[in-house]
């Protein structure tokens, strides 16, 4: 096992992180903006480096900075979280460069599966079936023809992008200029890759994910499916498993599902993949799998497999990317009851959106059986606008779907928080949570990634399209 790992991260990931480093005694470092000198991710760990300023492009996206306080810490091994550096392999390649170990797969991996178009290319060559969409990213020139040879309606999606970023839905050949110039114009701040490539949009659909991991001696574990589907601005703000999708617990459903799941574990063998992988699909209504992407990392909602499972993801991690075999044990490990978790963001639903920023003035975590927090932010934080507007995580686990989705809400309405911003009192999505949870559609299983946007548009007529 690694002796210290530098976790180029922040917030409530940075934490999370942290606290399976020192559960397993390994001498702890993180890295800081000019933000967050005094952020809990910084008090937490056992040395800290500043890597510059406020702006994520000058500090915790600068590969070279964080680097050097690789080189000067002495770690041994990076864990990047998700987001950021996370899948950049050029990253990768500079912790090798910088004498530490990556803690996730390698910069091939990375390199052939973090480029959207590649990593479409590779999944149909082991038999999975991306939606219909382009081969080769598109030009403002060749972008009219490609759009009408799929047809309306459709998404342009940036090819090394990730969460949702540098994705836009487009209706009709009105919206495709647009559409591509916001796309690619921010798809190239997040990534500094501006290719953009189309894709079919599906009618109704539900996005579902299979957990998997892989070591390097060939071994792979597949850890359960979650489902999450309840998305603003295509990225996700509550996810469950098992999925409650209606398809799932039909012989023949089933049974597509299992193929899907044996061509997923190919797809990271052809790749040479070692470490946990996330492989997303999008289900239209007749249950139809479409391959979207592999996620080479940990995912957010990571934790409601752990509550499912009782594993500790992260140090799955380090042990496979210190050499370590999958565990015997692991194999025979069932997956028992449900979980779900809800995002909380400093956000305004009625505002499409829009993040609070602001001083944490007041934090009350809820507490009870089988609730967990897994927090960013203390009392008294400041909330910033440089990053994303996520304060903590709220995971519930029940012995059935009901239950864990009443200890959600238990859980919801125990939360107090207020944040002071410098015109008054700020919100967060609390509220609006609430609502999705509430809702017939989501209380059956019966809803689609159009859930959230259709609750938001309904509870206020602010909110944009």
């Amino acid at each position: 096992m690694f002796e210290k790992v530098l976790v180029a991260n922040r917030g409530e990931i940075a934490c999370r992180i942290l606290r399976t480093c020192e559960r397993l005694g390994i001498a702890t470092v993180a890295v800081f903006s000019d933000a967050d000198v005094r952020a809990p991710h910084v008090a937490m760990a056992d040395e800290a480096y500043r890597v510059g300023g406020a702006q994520p492009r000058e500090s915790y996206l600068d590969i070279d900075a964080v680097a050097a306080a690789v080189v000067q810490s002495g770690a041994d091994a990076v864990h990047p979280g998700y987001g950021l550096l996370s899948e950049n392999p050029r990253f990768a390649r500079a912790v090798a460069e910088a004498g530490a170990c990556f803690v996730g797969p390698s910069v091939a991996a990375l390199s052939d599966l973090g480029d959207k178009v590649k990593a479409r290319a590779l999944a149909r060559s082991v038999g999975l079936k991306p939606p219909p969409g382009t081969a080769e990213p598109v030009t403002p020139e060749s972008v009219s023809s490609a759009a009408s040879e799929i047809g309306f309606p459709l998404l342009v999606k940036a090819a090394a992008g990730g969460g949702g970023i540098g994705m836009h839905l487009v209706n009709d050949a009105a919206e495709l200029a647009q559409a591509m110039q916001v796309a690619t114009t921010r798809a190239a701040a997040a990534f500094g890759d501006a290719r953009v490539y189309l894709e079919k949009y599906l009618n109704e659909p539900r996005h579902i994910e299979l957990q998997l991991g892989r070591d390097r001696h060939g071994q792979s574990i597949f850890l359960g499916e979650r489902e999450c589907s309840v998305q603003r601005r295509h990225q996700k703000v509550i996810e469950e498993s098992p999925s409650p999708a209606g398809f799932l617990a039909t012989a023949d459903g089933r049974a597509r599902f299992e193929a899907t799941l044996e061509r997923a574990r190919s797809l990271l063998e052809r790749a040479g993949y070692e470490n946990l992988a996330t492989v997303e699909f999008v289900a239209d209504a007749a249950g139809e799998l479409y391959f979207l992407e592999v996620n080479a990392r940990l995912q957010v909602e990571h934790p409601i497999t752990e509550m499912r499972s009782g594993l500790d993801l992260v140090e799955l991690q380090l042990r496979i990317a210190s050499g370590e075999r999958l565990p015997d044990e692991l194999f025979s490990a069932k997956l028992a009851g449900y979980a779900i978790e809800a995002r909380l963001y400093a956000e305004d639903p009625t505002k499409n959106f829009l993040p609070q920023p602001g001083k944490l003035t007041a934090l009350t975590l809820p507490r009870g059986e089988g609730v967990r927090v897994d927090a960013g932010v203390r009392e008294g934080d400041e909330v910033t606008p440089y990053y994303d507007p996520l304060l903590l995580k709220l995971i519930a686990h029940g012995s059935s779907r009901s239950e864990a989705i009443d200890r959600l809400d238990r859980a919801l309405a125990e939360l107090t928080l207020t944040i002071e911003g410098k015109r008054g009192p700020r919100v967060t999505n609390q509220e609006f949570l609430r609502q999705i949870v509430a809702s017939p559609s989501f209380r059956s299983g019966a809803y689609d990634t159009s859930l959230a946007r259709i609750l938001a548009l309904s509870s206020s007529p602010r909110v944009e399209a």
